[in-house]
């Protein structure tokens, strides 16, 4: 790094000695050590760093070593990212938290039919992950954020789709879905991932197999809602709880929801440890009542997801915000809201996100949020 002289440019006014001036010599003094160095990097927008890339060899190698996101997460300076991709996209897309900036992320080097074909995404830290089918079977693709790369593997201990996820710091939760054989049989394993290792930890067996379930991370307990089965739908919910290693059946949990033919998985969302719902069939906002197993019905909400049975609708927990991205009210364009709902009173004040220069089309793929 250059050391700055503070006086390079000194005033030249008293010469009275007859001498001429010259630069003030701090050389004595240290240059910014690497550690304070990379906590002043660490406290970058995420959305600024790859121009650190550009810097030096150092910055390069700090960016690509992760060692800025270990920073970050001992001092609690965090972000999310919305991470998308759309009908239509060859890649996926990277937007801060405001959607105001947003990056093309380098096209995942897959087959054909994985890139066809039908994919869940989730989160791990600075990992998006990303299960799919290819010619050869059921896969699975991380994008690490620290080097902007995508990787193969590590596939789960028992490969699946349409199951159910959710993230919590360094690690997320799959349970449920099926196998990529078209006989394959409704799971009702479930599998923790580890950011820190790559690793896959088999969790105890849910209460019910389930696949087209969803999944949600509160009150540090994983949620699995909905699904369908051998015998149809389900009304019924589960979580599982790391401190006593068990799953607890949820009776009832949708049973006023009306059933559609064909519909998505249950939308929902945690906000301030609050669950919502975007109940498809009437564009309706929904908070869970713990305490009575019931929901509150809380006004619609301003994208259309009654058209596509709730396919195409990216509804995710935005930190304290749910954001919703779909098909405006008034016609086919791209439509990005958020709010920051108020659990005590029920309010929900929707705030138009400018997508006039995002450009995607309103039938959203996949969306995964990224916190670190």
């Amino acid at each position: 790094m250059k050391k700055v002289g503070m006086c390079e440019n000194a005033d030249k006014s008293d010469h009275s000695n007859g001498e001429e001036p010259q630069d003030a010599d701090y050389s004595h003094l240290s240059s910014l050590s690497y550690e304070l160095e990379s906590l002043v990097f660490a406290r970058f927008p995420r959305s600024e760093y790859w121009k650190l890339s550009f810097v030096n060899k150092r910055c390069l190698a700090l960016l690509n070593s992760g060692e800025l996101y270990k920073i970050r997460k001992e001092i609690g300076f965090k972000e999310s990212s919305v991470f998308m991709l759309a009908i239509g996209e060859s890649s996926w897309w990277s937007f801060d938290r405001e959607l105001k900036s947003r990056r093309k992320l380098p096209i995942l080097p897959s087959d054909s039919c994985f890139s066809l074909g039908d994919k869940e995404s989730l989160c791990a830290g600075t990992h998006l992950l990303v299960s799919g089918n290819e010619i050869d079977g059921l896969v699975l693709w991380r994008y690490e954020l620290a080097k902007n790369k995508w990787y193969k593997g590590p596939s789960m201990i028992s490969p699946r789709c349409l199951f159910a996820s959710a993230t919590c710091g360094t690690s997320a939760y799959v349970a449920g879905g099926v196998g990529a054989a078209a006989n394959s049989e409704v799971y009702d394993s479930a599998e923790k991932y580890n950011q820190n290792d790559g690793s896959w930890e088999l969790l105890p067996r849910m209460k019910r197999r389930r696949k087209l379930c969803s999944g949600c991370y509160m009150d540090n307990r994983f949620y699995v809602i909905g699904g369908r089965n051998e015998h149809g739908e389900l009304t019924c919910g589960e979580f599982f709880d790391e401190t006593t290693n068990k799953w607890k059946l949820i009776p009832d949990m949708l049973k006023d929801d009306p059933v559609q033919l064909a519909h998505s998985p249950p939308l929902v969302a945690v906000a301030n440890n609050e669950l919502y719902s975007l109940e498809a069939s009437s564009n309706q906002l929904k908070m869970y009542l713990k305490n009575t197993n019931e929901w509150k019905h809380l006004g619609p909400v301003p994208v259309r997801t009654d058209g596509s049975r709730g396919w195409g609708i990216a509804f995710k927990s935005l930190g304290n915000q749910l954001l919703v991205v779909g098909a405006s009210s008034a016609g086919n364009d791209m439509a990005i809201y958020t709010c920051c709902p108020d659990a005590n009173t029920g309010e929900v004040q929707w705030r138009p996100v400018d997508s006039g220069r995002i450009r995607l089309s309103h039938f959203i793929l996949n969306c995964s949020i990224m916190v670190a």
